[in-house]
């Protein structure tokens, strides 16, 4: 297809706005670490929580979300919708303890909240594990995506794909840090949700589909959309909705997913002014990334299906493509393929930013892992904040060209996150109790970290060859989960706990609620052990009205979009009821 001249100026028009957004803040974000990895402590809310939003919106999202709806249908999104409940958790339990900590990193956590080797262990191998490994694999499936939207809108061979589009975005990040990744989030939220809603009206108005009415009675769709599973269909039923609704959400750990908050999540809540922006912050995330973005992209995912019903219609209509890379995935460029000039420019520069911004997240995040975590703690402890802010912005032009080289190899974006699923299976609950148990220790986050990985290679490569027996994918996280949750919590009940002092520390600084510190207080006989007073009754509470909000409005909206008027706006009355009383809540609890 032929790109205009006016697509390509208003692509290029994004392009130098953000390298410019990146000279601006070179000088400032070079001062020092804190303030090129947490824009010195001092973002709102509102702007923290739009830079969430931007990075979890990546090139490779619209793309899974069609794979997923082209394969399962609407209610296949519960494999990430179900997510939702440890985000309200986050939210209302953890935001406010993360900023409490004031570390620099998540990382720096381990070594606040264990004692010994074993919590210094802990630090160096994850900030290497998470920093480089798990972050170039998410990176890669981001980059893959681009690949497949520059070959189809572009006619982009795969490594040009990559170099032009990592090109802008390690520049602006290593020159920037966490300050220009932020502001230029701000712009490509905005043009990424504009491009994805006025590309999504553009496709239904095709005469090929006939606008929404016409859609959502062709055949071909018909029996893809049920906001549920169907409950006579066993596989679907377990796999879709009640393995992710009652295990996956606290059990599975998954950068940016994971229960608690970590990774980037945790970054941009450690880079609140203060707690409350933390919680507003965290609070706006979930609200725009559940609620408001995922509709567009099902609607197209679903037009799909209309223009190219196989993945054969797919491949002859663009015959130029590496038929490596023609998956499900790849229908939701294709359907961009039909927009007119001027509004392909647009929605073009919405999908570039989109993987920008993600990217760019990426590679902060990854950075002050290598450089605060390994260089500066274990490599050269007496490093200067120039030395240290100088690693960090040669990291990310490392973890940019790794990230780069491995999506080269990738087909499916879909099968990276499994696997990423599969690895981070069991090991959710104790980023969920550390904070509340004072039983859990630097042992117990090894032993899940070992067990969970060791267990997805061998389900992935070995399982069925040694035993013949082939496991569906919901059965292998089952067996990931149980056997990773027992392993961890045998291991810590076999080692010694963390030291006294680092524990009465820990608690007397973050203040953490619940019961699981009563018994270090009796065992210890510790009197002058400052106990938090307050209850966590209202969290509770404001965590169930928080989803009841977002799937409520999430849902009401999917229902008055398929001519379901009366229940989606009773759906979305029962919404505002509980906003409304969430809000009297919160105000009352971020007051105090």
């Amino acid at each position: 297809m032929k790109i205009s001249n006016l697509d390509w100026s208003i692509i290029l028009l994004f392009l130098v706005s953000f390298v410019f957004i990146g000279l601006l803040n070179t000088k400032k974000s070079g001062e020092s670490s804190k303030e090129f990895f947490l824009s010195g402590r001092k973002m709102p809310w509102w702007l923290l929580g739009i830079s969430m939003v931007a990075t979890t919106f990546s090139a490779d999202t619209p793309n899974l979300v069609t794979n997923i709806v082209r394969v399962d249908g609407i209610s296949g999104n519960w494999q990430w919708w179900a997510f939702l409940i440890t985000g309200m958790m986050t939210v209302f339990f953890y935001a406010k303890l993360w900023r409490r900590s004031e570390v620099l990193t998540d990382l720096e956590f381990y070594e606040l909240r264990y004692s010994g080797s074993e919590a210094k262990f802990l630090r160096a191998f994850r900030s290497i594990y998470l920093g480089v490994f798990f972050n170039v694999m998410i990176m890669a499936t981001v980059c893959l995506a681009g690949i497949k939207i520059g070959g189809i809108l572009l006619g982009l061979s795969p490594f040009e794909c990559v170099f032009y589009s990592s090109l802008i975005t390690v520049t602006y990040s290593s020159l920037g840090g966490l300050r220009s990744v932020i502001i230029t989030d701000l712009i490509q939220f905005f043009v990424a949700m504009v491009g994805s809603i006025w590309a999504c009206i553009y496709i239904l108005n095709l005469d090929d589909i006939g606008g929404l009415d016409n859609l959502i009675i062709h055949q071909n769709i018909t029996d893809k959309l049920s906001f549920f599973p169907d409950t006579d269909n066993y596989e679907d039923l377990v796999t879709l909705f009640i393995i992710p609704i009652a295990v996956q959400w606290w059990a599975v750990w998954y950068p940016g997913a994971e229960p608690g908050g970590g990774g980037y999540i945790a970054q941009r809540m450690l880079s609140a002014k203060d707690e409350k922006n933390a919680v507003l912050a965290t609070l706006l995330f979930n609200v725009a990334h559940y609620a408001i973005r995922p509709w567009p992209w099902i609607i197209i995912a679903l037009s799909s299906l209309v223009i190219y019903p196989s993945l054969t219609d797919i491949s002859n209509a663009f015959p130029g493509i590496d038929k490596s890379i023609i998956g499900n995935d790849i229908a939701y460029p294709a359907m961009l393929s039909f927009l007119p000039s001027g509004l392909l420019g647009l929605v073009l520069a919405s999908l570039i930013a989109a993987f920008m911004s993600t990217i760019s997240s990426h590679l902060n995040w990854g950075a002050s892992y290598i450089s605060i975590d390994f260089y500066k703690r274990f490599v050269k402890v007496n490093a200067t904040e120039k030395e240290v802010v100088l690693v960090g912005r040669i990291s990310t032009v490392l973890l940019m060209f790794l990230a780069g080289v491995v999506a080269l190899e990738l087909s499916d974006a879909l099968n990276a996150f499994q696997i990423l699923l599969q690895i981070g299976a069991g090991t959710g609950s104790i980023f969920l109790l550390r904070w509340f148990w004072w039983r859990v220790n630097a042992y117990s986050e090894i032993t899940g970290m070992i067990v969970s990985f060791l267990i997805a290679i061998y389900f992935q490569w070995f399982h069925s060859e040694l035993t013949g027996i082939e496991l569906l994918s919901h059965e292998k996280l089952l067996w990931s989960i149980f056997l990773t949750t027992f392993t961890w919590i045998f291991v810590t009940f076999l080692t010694k706990p963390t030291d006294n002092k680092i524990l009465i520390k820990f608690y007397n600084k973050i203040k953490p609620y619940g019961i699981g510190w009563d018994g270090f207080r009796k065992i210890n006989n510790i009197k002058n052990f400052t106990k938090s007073h307050k209850s966590p009754i209202n969290d509770l509470y404001l965590m169930f009205l928080g989803i009841l909000a977002i799937y409520f409005f999430l849902f009401g909206l999917g229902y008055i979009l398929f001519n379901n008027i009366l229940t989606g706006s009773i759906m979305i009355i029962i919404s505002l009821i509980s906003s409304f009383f969430a809000n009297i809540i919160m105000k009352n609890t971020l007051k105090n």
